[in-house]
């Protein structure tokens, strides 16, 4: 009597493995897309928190707050973020707008912008989103919902 050895994986069990590494992407997927989306927005308040220091020392300093961000600001662009710019002065209060790619980023996050505020000439900042095409707050830092 001759014994059968059977070697490898039959084609039910193969399917059965490609369906469950199927199912297991299709929940991990999107929740990837949002983790990409959420740092690419962390560089623009990354930026943005960078200017609180220099914008405060200038309105101390002056009286007034400068009319662009770069004149200020020695990072006003990354990898993400395509600008930052003042939208808003007023009295003590500032306004600055991190405006996200409009290409080679998450598509849930771009031409976005982010707020990052003042009303007090520099003391407190407030993170939000906002402006023209305001940022779903999923995407923001946990410091900034």
């Amino acid at each position: 009597m001759k014994k059968s050895i059977q070697y490898g994986f039959t084609l039910v069990e193969l399917m059965i493995t490609v369906a469950i590494i199927g199912v297991l992407a299709a929940f991990a997927i999107p929740a990837l897309m949002d983790y990409i989306g959420r740092s690419q927005v962390s560089e623009a308040v990354s930026l943005l928190a960078a200017g609180k220091s220099p914008m405060g020392e200038y309105f101390a300093d002056k009286g007034y707050w400068p009319s662009t961000a770069s004149d200020v600001m020695g990072n006003t662009a990354g990898k993400y973020t395509a600008s930052i710019s003042i939208i808003d002065t007023l009295g003590q209060g500032l306004t600055l707008q991190a405006t996200m790619k409009s290409a080679n980023i998450n598509a849930n996050v771009t031409n976005g912008t982010v707020l990052f505020g003042t009303d007090d000439a520099g003391k407190h900042w407030t993170c939000t989103t906002g402006g023209s095409q305001p940022i779903s707050s999923r995407f923001l830092p946990g410091a900034c919902r």
